[in-house]
């Protein structure tokens, strides 16, 4: 054998080690191969040599290497990614709509102050003077949130021949006959406020257009139109050509079906993303061209119909996909040469769950008045509407933070466009659009009575960011939204959760070489941060062996003598608590304080609510 050949036998035969991860194991690994390999060449890997320096760099570079290789694929993964941008990437890839912060609602009393006149013998208001308020009508709180109307509210509406609004004497005239009564209608307002802008768009064809809102933390997207007064629709995915429009029933059993729904084609549609991070959205518009869109956006059912060639009588069992009447060749159109106008509301936040009797001015008075009615009666009924509201406005709620979304993508991915599990019905929940309100907590449970019902408990926060009961309007949006995902045999009770408010006691032996005041502030502190509400979930116990090892890992604390859990409601020392009454200490097994069916705990006031006692 030549020596060019035993050279190279020699080295087909040299070992490798590819177990390598971090520096020290590389730098082992590759002193332990010169040495196998070039024992001639160079034998002093010292780390002030030659050698121990190019071992160094080496091993550096592996180092790194691997580094990278292994956070590249935990970037992969939407339960260990760590980089915004991924995150927010790995959200939208399963099938999780980011949304900003959403819109509280609450019901607003508007009151008018109107003329009387005798009809039939009897005072009433006069009938011919009474206004539409239109929705769009803008409200503000003491705390500077604006709200919207999103009804109009008709004063001169009637149910079985009787006014719908609440009618009283506002005054009287000398012989004691009403001269002014006073109307009340309560209407549906949502915080935030409705924007309309413009875009002018360039003679230039871009597929996949996209439009950024200057506006952040936008819940709904109203109505985008073009010059050529073509309309874009909303869709989920720009493969969705058609959308389902809600049009008002005229017919005589509007009664019972308010509305109707048809199938428009939607060649102009766009989707919304909304960014993780700085809460913004852009709408994207599809890839084709105004000029190139199918005549037959919905074809003709006969194209696809079943061929019978000849005179055959019979034939077999065939496939035919449904989803061929709803074809199209392009994902919309992208917007040329025109100008388009997007109307969409924005705003959000807990800080809109405001209190109740809050909202008491009017910014913008948008009416309706019959014909005939003199320019001074118009005057004096505007000037003289009033608005209050006297229940908290809830369904605000901030965005969600990263991990509270990534929590909710990986409940939400496998879901596929359905509620099967109960993983789907609560990631769905989360996943409301936030113009229809949100809800904080929820909890389901199999409901005894029906084996194909579920109880679904709910709670929401006002603005303080305390647990209160979800009002009623949320609770119907939410029934709406989940049946369009439901199945056909399932149902849902939408149930409110029970609130258990409660207070810690404890008594501790503290080192007398310690300040026994700041001792106490940190344990209180400790367990503040420990009972937080966005620690806890509906039907979530109070583990009590956790909150005895906050206390005695204390630095200076040597044993805690007692504690004690009691419940609060109502009203306390000036404070209001939920009505809802438990003994805890009963229902205490096992280290753990279990609650009542579809229950939450909640330390309303940690500053007066955990009481210790130093000995």
């Amino acid at each position: 054998m030549s020596s060019f050949n035993l050279k190279r036998s020699l080295a087909q035969k040299k070992t490798r080690s590819y177990l390598n991860r971090d520096f020290e194991s590389f730098k082992s690994e590759l002193v332990r191969y010169a040495r196998t390999y070039y024992p001639d060449q160079i034998q002093d890997f010292s780390d002030a040599s030659l050698g121990g320096m190019f071992n160094d760099l080496v091993s550096y570079v592996g180092d790194v290497m691997s580094f990278y290789s292994d956070h590249q694929f935990s970037e992969t993964n939407i339960e260990t990614a760590v980089e915004p941008n991924n995150v927010e990437r790995l959200i939208r890839l399963a099938g999780v709509k980011i949304t900003g912060a959403s819109p509280s609602r609450v019901l607003i009393d508007f009151s008018i102050k109107v003329d009387a006149e005798i009809s039939s013998g009897v005072y009433q208001p006069k009938i011919s003077y009474l206004p539409v308020i239109r929705s769009g009508t803008k409200l503000q709180s003491n705390t500077g949130i604006t709200f919207e109307l999103t009804e109009d509210l008709d004063f001169s509406g009637r149910v079985k021949n009787k006014l719908k609004s609440n009618v009283s004497t506002f005054s009287t005239d000398a012989a004691g006959n009403p001269s002014v009564f006073k109307l009340t209608l309560t209407g549906l307002c949502t915080s935030g406020e409705t924007v309309e802008e413009t875009f002018a768009i360039p003679n230039t064809f871009v597929p996949f257009r996209t439009i950024n809102l200057s506006k952040s933390n936008v819940s709904e997207v109203i109505r985008v139109t073009d010059t050529e007064l073509n309309e874009y629709y909303e869709v989920d995915t720009l493969s969705n050509d058609v959308v389902y429009k809600r049009v008002t029933n005229t017919k005589e059993d509007s009664s019972q079906v308010p509305d109707n729904m048809y199938v428009v084609p939607a060649p102009y549609r766009f989707i919304t993303r909304t960014s993780l991070n700085t809460a913004s959205t852009t709408l994207i518009f599809g890839s084709g061209r105004a000029d190139s869109i199918d005549d037959d956006i919905i074809p003709d059912p006969s194209e696809v119909s079943l061929p019978l060639y000849g005179d055959r009588k019979t034939f077999t069992k065939i496939a035919i996909d449904p989803n061929s009447l709803l074809g199209s060749n392009s994902l919309g159109v992208s917007p040329v040469n025109t100008t388009i106008t997007i109307r969409y509301r924005a705003g959000g936040g807990l800080n809109h769950n405001v209190g109740p009797r809050t909202i008491r001015s009017v910014t913008s008075l948008n009416t309706k008045f019959p014909l005939n009615v003199p320019q001074v009666k118009i005057n004096s009924i505007r000037s003289s509407v009033e608005v209050n509201n006297t229940s908290v406005a809830v369904g605000g709620e901030n965005i969600p933070t990263q991990e509270e979304f990534r929590n909710i993508a990986i409940n939400f991915r496998n879901a596929q466009s359905r509620v099967v599990t109960k993983a789907d019905l609560i990631a769905r929940i989360y996943s409301m659009p936030p113009s229809f309100g949100r809800v904080y907590r929820v909890g389901t449970q199999s409901n005894p009575t029906n084996p194909l019902s579920t109880l679904l408990y709910i709670i929401s926060r006002d603005g303080d960011g305390k647990l209160v009961i979800s009002p009623d309007s949320l609770k119907t949006n939410l029934a709406k939204y989940l049946n369009e995902f439901r199945l056909t045999s399932d149902a849902y009770d939408i149930l409110d959760s029970q609130i258990i408010n409660f207070k810690l006691t404890y008594s501790v032996v503290i080192d007398n070489n310690v300040n026994k005041a700041t001792t106490l502030s940190s344990i209180n502190k400790k367990i503040e941060n420990y009972l937080n509400i966005k620690n806890f979930q509906i039907d979530q116990p109070i583990i009590v062996s956790d909150l005895v090892n906050l206390i005695l890992n204390q630095d200076g604390v040597i044993s805690l003598e007692r504690y004690n859990f009691s419940n609060l409601s109502g009203n306390a020392s000036g404070r209001n608590y939920s009505q809802a009454r438990y003994n805890l200490t009963a229902n205490t097994a096992r280290g753990m304080i279990t609650p009542p069916a579809g229950a939450i705990f909640e330390l309303k006031y940690p500053d007066y609510d955990i009481i210790g006692n130093a000995l």
